[in-house]
């Protein structure tokens, strides 16, 4: 078994690590963002954790009432103009804590007073040292370029901070459930392996979620474009219809990740619409009603909880990746041109 494979396989020891050693500094992280009266939160971050942000601008303010920005780090690095941000709880997330551009907006924040707080897999860092605050991914060494355990610790760091600030008992029994839901999803390999040999000729593809799970669609289209080459174009279902629809056709693929939600009437208008212009559709679902659509339908585990849906919907896409890869003859462990830190000023 390959590190990338071997690695996504370990997600569900990794994510119930993080639940048990993160409680309590995420409870102290937590009593003094309530401490401070923060109004809203501004993220830093680059690659699968900027995708753990978006997934943070819905769970922070569907469940917290906080609204999220996402920075944009050149203001503080290239023109030198950092924006007032009063009154937020600034975060910068980082797989290695190692990028000058979120470090420099977490620095600036903590030079106006401000709340800081890191959120990476390196407890010793630049990043986690600037910051107030840290929440330790403990993911252990992820050795492939590409980022997967880390990336879902992220998400469940993110969850697990907003059930705390919200001091919401059953969301944190939710969050308990996760990993042997996230191992259920994993039983999915063989099926996922099926799907990516007889999809290993296509060039593009548009990957479509909404809601929580536009963070998903983000983060498989990330992974495709990283281990596969493949022209895989992210969408939201929404921004979906005021255009790109237009390249749907006989045979064109379309990734769509439908957890069961408030978001399901919506994505089933759109199944029926790229249906009637026999579009190539993979579906990652619990709905039998929509998988019934799909000529890939990969059935996830039941009964998450939509909020959570992404850390559990992202694995299929973590698998297609992979073995779309090796289908294709390339090596998932080495993707070209990629080295496992990046950092960008």
């Amino acid at each position: 078994m390959g590190r990338l494979l071997s690695e996504i396989m370990e997600q569900p020891v990794v994510l119930e690590r993080f639940l048990r050693q993160a409680l309590g500094p995420a409870e102290q992280v937590a009593r003094h963002i309530r401490a401070r009266g923060v109004r809203w939160v501004l993220i830093a971050a680059r690659g699968s954790s900027d995708n753990a942000a978006t997934y943070a601008k819905y769970v922070f303010g569907l469940h917290n009432a906080l609204p999220v920005a996402l920075a944009a780090p050149s203001m503080y690095t290239i023109y030198d103009s950092p924006p007032d941000v009063p009154d937020a709880l600034v975060i910068g997330i980082s797989q290695s804590g190692q990028s000058p551009d979120v470090i420099a907006v977490v620095q600036d924040a903590v030079t106006r007073g401000l709340v800081t707080l890191a959120i990476t897999n390196d407890a010793d860092s630049p990043l986690a040292q600037s910051a107030e605050h840290v929440l330790p991914l403990g993911a252990g060494a992820e050795e492939s370029i590409a980022a997967t355990k880390t990336y879902t610790t992220q998400l469940l760091a993110v969850a697990l901070l907003s059930a705390l600030l919200s001091d919401d008992k059953a969301c944190l029994e939710q969050l308990e459930a996760l990993p042997e839901r996230v191992a259920r999803a994993l039983d999915l390999s063989g099926t996922v392996r099926a799907a990516a040999e007889r999809h290993a000729q296509m060039t593009t593809c548009a990957v479509i979620a909404r809601g929580y799970n536009y963070a998903t669609a983000l983060e498989i289209a990330l992974k495709l474009r990283e281990l596969t080459y493949l022209g895989a174009s992210p969408y939201s279902s929404a921004d979906f219809m005021h255009g790109p629809i237009a390249v749907v056709e006989l045979g064109y693929p379309v990734l769509l990740v439908a957890p069961s939600g408030r978001v399901v009437a919506s994505l089933s208008s759109l199944v029926q619409e790229l249906s009637s212009r026999q579009a190539e559709m993979i579906i990652i679902s619990d709905e039998p009603e929509l998988l019934a659509w799909a000529q890939t339908p990969l059935r996830l585990p039941e009964h998450v909880p939509e909020w959570l849906s992404p850390i559990t919907a992202v694995i299929p896409g973590q698998l297609f990746a992979h073995h779309l890869a090796v289908a294709r003859g390339i090596d998932p462990d080495r993707p070209r041109g990629l080295r496992k830190v990046t950092r960008t000023h």
